[in-house]
């Protein structure tokens, strides 16, 4: 066998164990990612809408690799406009009619945007999904396989107890 084609072999080895590896993470974010498009992680204000705790949990984790979730804090500017109205109650006033307003920004429709994402982030969990059944059925190493798979699901698991 010549050096060439022994390369190749081993890199098609790598690519299916390290693609089998990750792709328990790649499905996570998937769905996350598509369920992220349409903020369906958060509520927002005037809303009665509360995300289940799994999904918002879930979302941090997609975010910000931990599931624990911050404190809600008011925004700075809001704060800081407090401070400044109960310090000086003339100060919060604008020196000129047009210096305290913000310019209005156009209305954007999002929904093609989000949509698109959405179908990506299907694509991407079938495409995993597919890419899964084939390495598994036409694997000669199926035990193999399975603990490569199994590794991707646990390693994460177990990181998150650090």
């Amino acid at each position: 066998m010549s050096l060439t084609h022994r390369l190749l072999k081993a890199i098609r080895a790598a690519h299916l164990y390290l693609g089998v590896f990750s792709a328990p993470m790649l499905l996570f974010f998937a769905v996350t990612g598509g369920l992220q498009s349409f903020s369906l992680h958060e509520s927002t204000r005037g809303s009665s809408y509360m995300p289940p705790a799994w999904l918002a949990s879930a979302a941090q984790f997609h975010k910000k690799q931990t599931t624990v979730m911050p404190a809600r804090r008011r925004p700075p500017e809001a704060a800081a406009a407090k401070t400044a109205e109960t310090a000086r109650p003339d100060a919060s006033r604008p020196s000129s009619p047009d210096a305290g307003r913000a310019r209005p920004q156009p209305e954007r429709n999002l929904v093609p945007m989000k949509t698109f994402f959405a179908l990506v982030a299907l694509s991407l969990l079938l495409s995993v999904l597919s890419g899964l059944y084939m390495a598994w059925r036409y694997s000669r190493k199926p035990a193999l396989f399975g603990t490569v798979l199994l590794a991707g699901v646990a390693v994460p698991l177990l990181l998150m107890l650090f």
